[in-house]
């Protein structure tokens, strides 16, 4: 089967590996669509330290199950369309006996820490896989992994009808984030330096956007979500809240990154700061969420590339253009 393949560092190909075989408890997925995230780019440049090389990434992604392994359990067939669950926890230690696997000693993911979905075929735990209606597509199928982080973002932020959330960041999980909020009732102003996605933002029903948070005069907010990872937005964000703010950190910022943040304004203000790592119980919330119809796709999926070309996936997405780059690995060059 065709893979893609980050052999080490800085060094991504594609290539041929054996077809999978589905041990026990598994089952060969043929991949349909798997989603490009920015944990894809970190992993081709050596930047997220659970990873092994060699490894074909790719954890955001959907498809048909063609081969059931012994005792796998949930019923699953061959024909049976699927959406995966990338997580793969322990279940023994402290974090998974609490019912936080997300913070999982030993934590692990398909296409993080074992091969993932940039591939043909890939051999999952049939407790992952989440059947999906015929009426979604693959290409839908592959974003329930990333609304599931935003599902889980959501429960640790909370929302109540009437607030004003400002967002900093639109792209995938922005965009996701806002049509959540604004379900919960909540008016969202978003903040990003790509104009393209702002105008996106807006047709979602954005109450307001700019390219900085300086352009928005001071205004004050109830709630911020930050979904760049980068310092100086989490700072701005941080800046704008109101008294008895709150404010969710979900991008991803690397390990040595550092914020400015004024201890006296967290207890005199009475801020309160979370964070939301990965998918938590949430899994099939997004999939229930976007089998409804509840969230707009059209906007967010705006390119589809074949396997072989999946270097020039990468560039793209490096490049910020559109918004969610999938791999398709059935699609022709």
């Amino acid at each position: 089967m065709r893979v893609a393949i980050v052999e080490k560092p800085g060094v991504v190909g594609v290539g041929e590996r054996p077809d999978p075989e589905p041990g026990p408890g598994q089952v060969v997925v043929k991949v349909g669509a798997c989603g490009i995230c920015g944990t894809d780019l970190h992993i081709a440049d050596g930047e997220f330290p659970p990873s092994p090389y060699p490894l074909v990434p790719g954890h955001e992604f959907s498809g048909e199950v063609v081969a059931v392994g012994p005792d796998a359990p949930g019923g699953l067939r061959g024909g049976d369309r699927v959406a995966v669950d990338p997580s793969l926890f322990c279940g023994h230690c402290d974090a998974c006996s609490a019912g936080r696997g997300n913070l999982c000693a030993n934590w692990g993911a398909i296409g993080d820490t074992v091969d993932g979905g940039f591939a043909e075929y890939v051999s999952v735990p049939a407790v992952n896989c989440h059947r999906m209606p015929d009426s979604m597509s693959f290409r839908e199928g592959a974003l329930v992994e990333p609304l599931s982080c935003a599902v889980h973002g959501m429960r640790r932020i909370g929302v109540h009808p009437g607030e004003d959330f400002l967002l900093t960041g639109a792209g995938t999980m922005g965009l996701l984030l806002q049509q959540l909020l604004q379900r919960g009732g909540a008016r969202v102003t978003m903040v990003d330096r790509n104009t393209e996605r702002l105008g996106l933002a807006r047709g979602l029903g954005a109450v307001a956007t700019a390219t900085d948070a300086a352009e928005l005069g001071g205004a004050r907010f109830d709630a911020a979500v930050d979904v760049t990872g980068a310092p100086p937005a989490i700072e701005a964000a941080m800046g704008a809240l109101r008294r008895g703010g709150r404010f969710l950190v979900f991008g991803v910022a690397s390990d040595d990154a550092r914020v400015s943040v004024s201890p006296f304004r967290i207890y005199n203000d009475e801020i309160t700061i979370v964070g939301s790592m990965a998918v938590l119980h949430s899994f099939r919330a997004a999939l229930d969420l976007l089998a409804s119809g509840a969230i707009e796709t059209a906007p967010l999926l705006t390119h589809a590339i074949p396997l072989d070309r999946f270097p020039e996936a990468l560039d793209l997405m490096r490049s910020g253009a559109g918004v969610k780059i999938q791999v398709v690995p059935g699609q022709e060059n």
